[in-house]
């Protein structure tokens, strides 16, 4: 009678390690070269996804920079960048294999549909 107390419990606190066994962050310095350069348009989604906070903040922010610069915009609403890194992020969760750089363009595509923007 005891092992069948003792099963169910040693199931529920070995489903719960496993649950809490995640694989810890890694920084975006990682990533970089020799002489510390990160090739951006290389990135994959498993790599943004599996960074730091601070570091995913950090990318998305320079991403964000990056194409408003191509499109000759000059500003920035803080709440939607946050709303869009979001996105991104769970987008990226969801397709680790892509690049970052492939799902800015899905999250971006979604984002002007929403909006009813049309690319021309």
């Amino acid at each position: 009678m005891k092992t069948i107390v003792t099963l169910p419990a040693l199931a529920i606190l070995a489903g719960m390690s496993g649950a809490m066994a995640q694989t810890a962050p890694v920084p975006l310095a990682s990533y970089a070269d020799d002489k510390g350069w990160i090739d951006v348009q290389k990135l994959t989604c498993a790599q943004l996804a599996g960074t730091f906070q601070e570091d995913a903040d950090m990318l998305t922010a320079w991403y964000s920079g990056w194409y408003n610069g191509l499109a000759k915009k000059h500003a920035i609403n803080v709440q939607r960048s946050k709303d869009i890194e979001h996105e991104l992020i769970v987008y990226c969760k969801a397709n680790p294999t892509k690049k970052i750089i492939e799902g800015i363009a899905v999250v971006f595509k979604d984002e002007r549909a929403k909006l009813g923007i049309e690319m021309k």
